[in-house]
């Protein structure tokens, strides 16, 4: 044993399997083969280490990972073993499916040519969402991120919400249930909770058995809606996990499993051939670098992505989305032609404005030498207003796109200083 890696002699086992580690006073612990040597299997356990001691024997199960899926986890909270961890008694499923099942075959694929109606005005009117689509939302601490999770939980129209909370402090996992979500988001939700205390394997685990509930709703055809808090505390289990049984470091500490493990979590996603499951991925950006390695990555091979930016929150606007270099790539073939101009306006004039933005509050541009920067400031403040909504209020689909034509309608350019009245 060093660190987290147990090794094991004395019988063989394929990757992936399973086995239990009997500890001293007659307990057991359940570790997965993630490797191995010459002579011996490499295993990383999934909970405590606890009573583990040199010579413990272990007991091969010769199985994989399977996760108990049904309609009886609705409205329940689990952990990345299955357990249910919410009080409420055990989870007594009907069904399983694999843990890390198959990707959909690239054929199979159905088109992405409906909107999805997340409730977020913002969303839906300037960075619209597709069913099927997979979309990252990318942020710092403290901006937010799990206040808008919330309201696309409550709010959206998905027949099942999966949320999978990795990596995230205990505290914040009860306030994101019972505060955030609420009983109403929680109705027709299933949260897989690994907070930041259990070990790497149950917080990758995690990650997967959300991603296997969520597939087995679409086979059957619901439309599910994926919510995955954060892709990069994913990221960061996987390279101890790595770094444990000896992967070199190829990109700021993250070993190459790293980099196999996001495409193939992430391709499990989308529309399949009778249902479909939209995903949104949170990236944590550390001190503003967009340009991480996860960060980098996780834009390569998703449909989009949302900024929250600090500067805007600092500002009180809440959601904090910076529109500007937010971009959903599919909303060009889901809305049509009119809403895809006005967005494009909207996005352009608040685009003028922060260009502009110095220059506008010391006073030194005068009005007038510019009708586009004109229209941009007298636009900013609707614009803002647009943007803002409470995480209590619902704005559907046909409202927002309401809500959009009113604001791009009155968006004239003022009088210049001393021109005709």
């Amino acid at each position: 044993m060093i660190g987290i890696k147990l090794e094991a002699v004395g019988f063989q086992a394929p990757i992936g399997s399973r086995c239990l580690i009997i500890t001293d006073g007659g307990g057991s612990i359940e570790a997965e083969v993630v490797g191995f040597s010459d002579v011996s299997l490499i295993l990383m356990p999934e909970g405590n280490l606890r009573g583990v001691q040199l010579g413990a024997r272990v007991v091969p199960l010769h199985t994989g990972g399977v996760v108990s899926v049904g309609e009886q986890l609705l409205g329940r909270v689990i952990d990345g073993a299955g357990n249910p961890i919410d009080g409420h008694g055990p989870v007594r499923c009907l069904h399983s499916v694999p843990l890390r099942g198959e990707s959909i075959n690239p054929l199979n694929r159905s088109p992405i040519t409906d909107t999805l109606d997340v409730g977020v005005r913002a969303i839906n009117a300037l960075l619209t969402m597709g069913k099927g689509q997979r979309l990252g939302l990318f942020a710092g601490s403290g901006v937010g991120k799990s206040t808008l999770l919330g309201m696309m939980t409550r709010f959206s129209e998905a027949d099942v919400i999966v949320v999978a909370l990795v990596g995230e402090r205990g505290r914040e996992v009860r306030e994101f249930v019972e505060d955030i979500l609420g009983p109403q988001g929680l109705a027709k939700a299933i949260v897989v909770a690994t907070p930041a205390d259990d070990s790497p394997l149950m917080r990758v685990h995690g990650a997967w058995r959300a991603t296997a509930i969520a597939e087995f709703f679409s086979d059957r055809g619901k439309q599910v809606l994926l919510l995955m808090d954060s892709l990069t505390r994913v990221a960061q289990a996987q390279r101890e996990i790595g770094l444990a049984v000896g992967e070199p470091p190829v990109s700021k500490g993250y070993p190459p499993s790293v980099f196999s493990l996001l495409p193939a979590l992430v391709e499990r996603a989308g529309n399949g051939v009778s249902g479909s499951i939209t995903a949104v991925y949170t990236v944590l950006v550390e001190g503003g670098d967009f340009d991480d390695p996860v960060s980098d990555a996780s834009r390569a091979i998703l449909d989009g992505h949302i900024i929250l930016s600090r500067e805007v929150a600092d500002s009180g606007l809440f959601p904090a989305i910076d529109i500007d270099a937010s971009v959903s790539r599919l909303m060009t073939s889901i809305v049509d032609a009119e809403q895809l101009a006005r967005a494009r306006e909207v996005k352009g004039l608040y685009a003028t404005f922060q260009q502009n933005r110095d220059l506008i509050n010391i006073g030194a541009y005068q009005g007038g030498s510019d009708e586009q920067i004109d229209r941009a400031i007298a636009a900013a403040p609707r614009i803002r207003e647009f943007i803002a909504q409470q995480h209590h209020e619902k704005v559907d689909m046909p409202a927002s796109r309401a809500a959009l034509a009113a604001l791009t309608g009155s968006n004239q350019p003022p009088v210049p200083p001393g021109g005709d009245t």
